[in-house]
């Protein structure tokens, strides 16, 4: 997923490069190799033809089982992370709400890409599978898509191309996205041969056709939200990406992708914003290991991007919320830690957002998120741009500052008061309470059904320490 979801999402692409349509019942005439072989160098020729892209050397064709791809799957999802990384990658949806906790990715996601898989190119081996128990007259679309990984791969060499976004997932994504749409934009100009028009001539792109039922199928109807939209962005999104791109100069545009990605979820949303060069800035989240504690366990630190912050949003609120929020996304953070026997988690996060102004939105709008991932909590305290409760899993806080917001879920507020002071903010609301609490930074230590603040702040009042650009902003927000 982006940010949280890149870990997932761009493996999932990567570890197929998959036309998604679901498989059918084997037909009683299921096609030969040789009918296989013929139709793939035919169709081979067409997307050379239409891409611009020449074929450079052979390419491998074969006839898979559906035994066979469910072991490329296995293979690729090893390969492409090791098992530390894919765990992490659990946790972190896990923290945001994104998965159930205990949800067994790993065995969910090779059940639910075998069923998927029509047809794929492995650039590894340079190969391009078909599963066997399809006729290849069901194929030639799949084909479309597939065999333009395989061109765009002899040129761009693509598996390295996308993972030299790593460690950024976010950015990562963004690239899948763009191997991914720029399959299905050829995969349209492939479909619209003979008719005197192509992707250039289509205003509007309704690209969820191209995908079909796929929420018929059985594993993607047992999917959590997010899964699908993972699994779906690249794809949907990467599609009006390219078209967007490619539509004023055509396939010749193709290269200059390439050489200069999109390095955001959010480019990928907003194309002009990629025509535009905006690039976003670099945030950073102080370095807390030392206050957490030798306990726990850093299990990530990356970045969501406007596709994972929407996520997290429309899990508890709605696309209809999320949409208008995540949008103002201008940069972001998070780091993710693991008690190392309790196996509990601590999730840091900070998102700029585009204006003071999206700030305070984000603030209403996730306080409104979080009170909804957390209905069992105590000790509530609201105020205009700072929020705090206790949970049984540990002290949540959300406190907006300017365009910028800081989020700790699983802390406690001697922890979060030295997250503020490392980000040079003044101290939270509540600092009478860090003397009841008797905390020490460490969320171990945290009581069960404490409060997690209780003073409050006179906003019309110059805070002691304060930096003169927030007391005027608050003056702004409080006219007195």
């Amino acid at each position: 997923m982006a940010g949280a979801f890149s870990w997932y999402a761009a493996s999932a692409t990567l570890q197929a490069r998959q036309a998604t349509a679901p498989a059918k019942p084997a037909p009683s005439s299921s096609a030969t190799n040789a009918e296989f072989a013929a139709t793939a160098d035919e169709v081979l020729q067409q997307m050379s033809e239409i891409t611009g892209l020449t074929l450079r050397s052979p390419l491998k064709k074969s006839l898979r089982t559906r035994a066979q791809i469910r072991a490329y799957v296995v293979n690729e999802m090893n390969e492409d992370k090791d098992a530390a990384e894919r765990y992490a990658g659990q946790r972190s949806a896990e923290a945001f709400g994104l998965l159930p906790t205990g949800f067994n990715l790993d065995v969910f996601m090779v059940d639910l890409l075998t069923e998927q898989i029509a047809g794929l190119y492995d650039p590894k081996t340079h190969e391009f599978y078909v599963a066997d128990w399809i006729p290849v007259a069901d194929q030639k679309m799949v084909m479309a898509h597939e065999l333009t990984h395989a061109l765009q791969d002899q040129h761009f060499q693509i598996e390295d191309w996308a993972k030299a976004a790593r460690p950024n997932d976010d950015a990562e994504l963004a690239r899948e996205s763009v191997l991914e749409g720029s399959a299905m934009a050829a995969m349209i100009d492939y479909l619209l041969q003979g008719t005197g028009r192509s992707l250039q001539d289509l205003n509007d792109i309704d690209p969820s056709m191209l995908i079909g039922d796929m929420e018929s199928t059985p594993m993607l109807k047992k999917a959590p939200p997010f899964l699908k939209d993972a699994l779906i962005f690249p794809y949907l999104d990467g599609l009006n990406f390219s078209a967007a791109v490619l539509r004023p100069e055509g396939w010749s545009a193709l290269s200059g992708i390439f050489a200069k990605p999109p390095v955001s979820t959010q480019q990928i949303m907003h194309p002009a914003l990629y025509k535009s060069g905006k690039v976003p800035p670099k945030v950073v989240i102080p370095s807390m290991d030392r206050d957490i504690g030798a306990d726990w366990t850093k299990l990530e630190d990356n970045i969501m991007g406007e596709f994972g912050w929407k996520e997290v949003l429309k899990q508890f609120l709605g696309e209809e919320r999320a949409t208008p929020v995540s949008s103002a996304w201008n940069a972001d953070r998070y780091v993710l830690y693991e008690q190392k026997k309790t196996k509990r988690l601590l999730l840091i996060t900070r998102l700029d957002l585009a204006s003071d102004a999206s700030a305070e939105r984000f603030f209403i709008t996730y306080s409104d998120a979080l009170k909804k991932k957390y209905e069992h909590r105590t000790g509530e305290d609201h105020q205009r741009e700072f929020l705090s409760f206790d949970t049984s899993e540990g002290g949540v806080f959300l406190r907006c500052v300017a365009a910028a917001c800081v989020t700790l879920e699983g802390g406690d507020l001697p922890l979060f008061e030295k997250l503020s002071k490392e980000l040079n903010w003044t101290a939270p609301p509540g600092k009478e309470a860090t003397a009841r609490s008797r905390g020490t930074g460490d969320p171990s230590q945290l009581p069960a059904a404490e409060p997690a603040c209780s003073a409050t702040r006179n906003p019309f009042v110059t805070q002691p320490g304060e930096p003169p650009e927030e007391s005027s902003r608050r003056s702004a927000l409080f006219p007195q």
